[in-house]
């Protein structure tokens, strides 16, 4: 139960990460990921990128593990890592540049999935 519990906050953190680019662009990922699922299927060359897709596909795998009987670690571990590839650029663009904002905004998910994997392997040397 406490794995399930964990992915669902894995979920929630990464939506709250925050998103700055060009000049005066700014969104929180849940109204970019909005924005890419309703543009998928009437402009989906605009929605098709890698650093949307690739995070999209963690935050479903995560959803996924959510309804299964018992908890997969194996979707837990690929859907850390398919979030944590744009969650952890961000958190890199934000040190480099010194956007606070980013920054911070990175920290729940991280910090989150640092405690989540711990916890898996915990349970694995357990058993």
């Amino acid at each position: 139960m406490k794995a399930k519990l964990l992915n669902l906050l894995l979920i929630f953190s990464s939506m709250v990460a925050y998103l700055e680019w060009g000049a005066g662009n700014n969104s929180f990922l849940f109204e970019g990921e909005y924005e890419v699922l309703s543009n998928l299927f009437t402009n989906s060359e605009k929605a098709i990128h890698p650093f949307t897709i690739i995070p999209l596909l963690g935050q479903f795998l995560l959803l996924i593990t959510l309804f299964l009987k018992g908890t997969s670690k194996i979707l837990t571990y690929i859907g850390i890592a398919c979030l944590g590839l744009l969650l952890g650029f961000m958190f890199f663009i934000g040190i480099t540049s010194l956007n606070f904002k980013i920054l911070v905004s990175t920290f729940p998910f991280l910090l989150t999935a640092t405690y989540t994997i711990l916890y898996l392997r915990k349970q694995r040397q357990t058993k």
